[in-house]
């Protein structure tokens, strides 16, 4: 397990990145965050190869509700985070870019024996993930 804080104005999704680059992580993925942004771009729900997802940005302050995902060793990511406004209502979707507006606490997590490639596939359209290399639980 890693643990790392992102401090006011850090670029979220890009720096996560890269720390998990720079480790040289095979198979890393969130186990909790908290914090807040005060920029976000998602991408919302509903895509298929024949119709994007809507892309919305945002500019006011939310808190991290929850973050997940997982991160390649290339720095490929597939990253979902959920977001509440000062009145407590939410939004979420597929990460692509976020400000951070106090702080982000986060804690990422590896899969021993694994690493996470992305590869195209034909029946979404999508790079998706592919383990190589899981090996089966000690019993």
């Amino acid at each position: 397990m890693y643990a790392l804080r992102l401090r006011p104005g850090e670029e979220l999704l890009s720096t996560l990145k890269a720390f998990c680059v720079d480790r040289g992580l095979a198979s890393a993925y969130v186990a909790t965050c908290v914090g807040s942004l005060q920029k976000a771009t998602l991408r919302l729900a509903n895509a298929d190869r024949h119709s994007p997802n809507e892309i919305r940005s945002y500019e006011q302050r939310f808190e991290i509700t929850s973050l997940v995902g997982t991160i390649s060793r290339d720095g490929g990511a597939h990253v979902h985070i959920g977001l509440a406004d000062a009145a407590g209502a939410c939004v979420g979707g597929h990460l692509i870019s976020g400000e951070i507006f106090t702080t982000a606490e986060i804690v990422v997590g590896t899969v021993a024996g694994a690493t996470f490639v992305r590869e195209h596939d034909d029946a979404t359209g999508f790079p998706e993930l592919v383990v190589v290399g899981t090996r089966e639980p000690r019993r």
